[in-house]
């Protein structure tokens, strides 16, 4: 495939470079970046833009683009398993933003549905893609982040969904931030249920809540590189709550900021959704990297799974 017969459709395709970019591997910076991952004797394929030579930058104008305006580098990570009967939308979601400098990698677990024949569908507008086991969720989102060359990391589950035009909202929050910037941008979701908006969360991060409860959605949230380096990958010990576990610690030192708009849909049945072991989760995430004392821990959990049981009979 040359730059003449590669589509200029997607979000991901408009702004590439046939040079790789250098891999920096500081010592200060707590994971090893990578353009590819190791082989892997259960590995199912692989693909995407970087196999056929096609690579992202922060700021890279690419193609036919003429502007001097800083384009930061967003990468979005979907990791999968199985999810072949919603991940049309969800990848269609993130080719279809309005910003034109997204990468995208997507981390299947060696899925045996039609997932892996969907992936390849798309293999011309993924960055990388790879289908092979892994540990869980948060092994997968750490091979996502050890792959990505974003200033500005998001996850997006299989079965969930961008907005249009949010990834573009994310980055115009960010450039309109004054003085330090920030390190973590959270918005707000929606939370469905066969196309019906149950509800919409998310809340400004406070530290004075979320150190009681997570009350940001991951969903609708950018991370910068930069905390990855300085703070390291997610914590596989964790199932569920390893998301929670990895904000709580910069503690109250997290520079974050909030886009008071609806930036992303989640369909509800998700692992954090129907798994009580997320509240036990969450009370030892309080307690070891948070600092919250086992008591208050045990007491918050325990309101947290009154009021999960009461949505549950509400929504059902």
């Amino acid at each position: 495939m040359t730059f003449e017969s590669l589509k200029l459709d997607y979000s991901t395709t408009r702004r590439v470079t046939r040079v790789s970019p250098e891999i920096c591997d500081k010592p200060e910076v707590k994971f090893r970046p990578q353009l590819f991952l190791p082989h892997h004797p259960g590995r199912k394929g692989e693909g995407g833009l970087r196999r056929l030579g096609y690579f992202k930058a922060s700021g890279s104008h690419g193609r036919n683009c003429v502007d001097a305006t800083p384009h930061p580098l967003v990468t979005v990570i979907t990791v999968v398993f199985n999810g072949a009967a919603n991940l049309d939308q969800t990848i269609l979601s993130v080719l279809n933003q309005t910003y034109d400098n997204i990468e995208y990698i997507i981390v299947d677990g060696g899925s045996t549905d039609k997932t892996l024949g969907i992936i390849r569908r798309y293999d011309h507008a993924i960055d990388y893609w790879v289908s092979e086991p892994d540990a869980g969720i948060y092994d997968a989102w750490n091979k996502g982040v050890s792959l990505s060359g974003g200033d500005w990391i998001a996850f997006l589950g299989a079965g969930d969904t961008y907005m249009h035009g949010g990834i573009e909202a994310y980055v115009a929050s960010i450039k309109g931030c004054q003085g330090v910037p920030p390190q973590y941008i959270s918005s707000r979701v929606n939370l469905t249920s066969e196309s019906r908006v149950l509800r919409t969360i998310g809340e400004q991060w406070r530290w004075s809540i979320f150190r009681k409860h997570m009350n940001v959605a991951h969903l609708g949230s950018l991370h910068s590189r930069g905390l990855f380096e300085s703070r390291g990958l997610f914590d596989t010990s964790y199932k569920i709550c390893g998301d929670y576990e990895f904000l709580l610690r910069p503690r109250s030192g997290l520079r974050a900021t909030y886009l008071n708009a609806v930036t992303a849909s989640m369909t509800i049945g998700g692992v954090s959704d129907t798994n009580p072991l997320a509240f036990r989760e969450t009370a030892r995430a309080k307690t070891t990297t948070g600092g919250r004392s086992k008591l208050l821990s045990h007491i918050e959990s325990l309101l947290a799974v009154c009021k999960w049981k009461l949505r549950k009979w509400l929504w059902y």
